[in-house]
């Protein structure tokens, strides 16, 4: 049987199978051209700190444990910043033998430092699901930067599903990239295609953003809604450099417009720790079409989302920051990123989360 990320027409198939289901109607655009919309239960814990299930115990037996409070989210709910948050999802999964999974926050959820990953029963790691899965999922939510008001149903994470091997190798990589130009430059391929942070941006002096530490709430369902200046300041620099403090959260963008063709998804993987005291990388799931012609698209840059940790740190134009991992689908979806479907991000640059104006 054909290996690959299973594309939209073929997860449909699952749900169909019951290899999927849901406490409520499966709801219209959650499925994507590579992946699932996962969406926020009726109920949120707030946990004493995160926590992953272990070998032979169920998530709910660890609440039991580590809850302080339960919340009712059917009217709208405050997730405060700093606060660790439990929530059942409505999806569940009974995976068949040779489906594993993998899950990652939204462009939207990343863009807002809002942490958020999948936990299952028995699990041993954040966000990867075994195949032959079968039980409930749940989403850890963590604010780090801004409190969020949120609903059931929200979308905050997505699944993609995985059929055998997947991921390129680099030689398939260099393969690829000389058929259809991935990046607008020379390639760095290692363990992925490598890319660069841009901070010299070729009109003006905004190179990026930096999180307010006291803002006030977002509401999760505004659109479009909210003044930047309110939660944000501004990055500016002409010399190519900036210095992140420690325990801020900056939104920058890559120097490289990346092109994800039609057959192909991928994932950004943080760099390796050694190039600097930061981490890159909240949210990371890439669509077939980002960014590509076939959509609409003609190469789109990155967003980047870093925060600082240890030490005050440099960081320079054009130093690789982080890479993107290549997997193949197993067909090609049915309906690409930004090609009649709602993709708030194709052909992007510098750009916020779609909650500010």
């Amino acid at each position: 049987m054909a290996e690959g990320v299973l594309p939209a027409q073929v997860i449909r198939e699952l749900i169909a199978a019951g290899a999927i289901s849901f406490d409520a109607p499966l709801a219209p655009g959650q499925v994507q051209p590579a992946s699932l919309d996962l969406r926020l239960g009726t109920v949120a814990y707030r946990v004493r700190a995160s926590f992953l299930a272990g070998k032979g115990r169920t998530v709910a037996e660890r609440i039991s444990e580590f809850g302080m409070h339960r919340i009712d989210l059917s009217e709208g709910a405050v997730l405060e910043k700093g606060c660790v948050y439990l929530v059942p999802l409505m999806e569940s999964l009974a995976l068949p033998e040779g489906v594993s999974a993998v899950a990652n926050a939204k462009s939207s959820t990343g863009r807002l430092d809002l942490l958020t990953r999948t936990i299952i029963d028995q699990g041993t790691e954040f966000d990867r699901i075994p195949e032959g899965y079968t039980g409930p999922l749940y989403a850890e939510i963590c604010p780090r930067s801004f409190s969020v008001l949120v609903r059931p149903g929200m979308r905050l994470n997505q699944l993609r599903l995985r059929q055998g091997e997947a991921q390129l190798s680099d030689e398939a990589l260099r393969a690829l990239h000389a058929a259809t130009p991935l990046v607008d430059g020379e390639p760095v391929i290692s363990a992925g295609l490598g890319f660069s942070v841009d901070l010299k941006p070729a009109e003006g002096d905004l190179v990026g953003y930096r999180a307010k530490p006291h803002t006030g709430v977002i509401d999760l369902d505004r659109i479009g809604a909210y003044d930047p200046a309110d939660f944000w300041e501004e990055i500016r620099t002409r010399d190519g450099r900036i210095i992140l403090d420690p325990g801020a959260f900056y939104i920058l963008v890559s120097r490289e417009a990346v092109t994800i063709p039609p057959d192909h998804a991928a994932e950004m993987a943080p760099y390796i720790a050694m190039v600097g005291e930061f981490r890159v990388h909240y949210a990371g799931f890439f669509d077939p079409g980002f960014g590509h012609a076939a959509a609409g698209g003609a190469g789109s840059r990155g967003v980047l989302e870093v925060r600082c940790h240890e030490a005050p740190f440099v960081l320079e134009h054009g130093q690789v920051v982080g890479r993107l991992v290549y997997e193949k689908m197993r067909e090609v979806p049915d309906v690409l990123y930004g090609q009649g479907i709602a993709s708030n991000y194709q052909g992007q640059g510098l750009k916020l989360s779609k909650h500010f104006r």
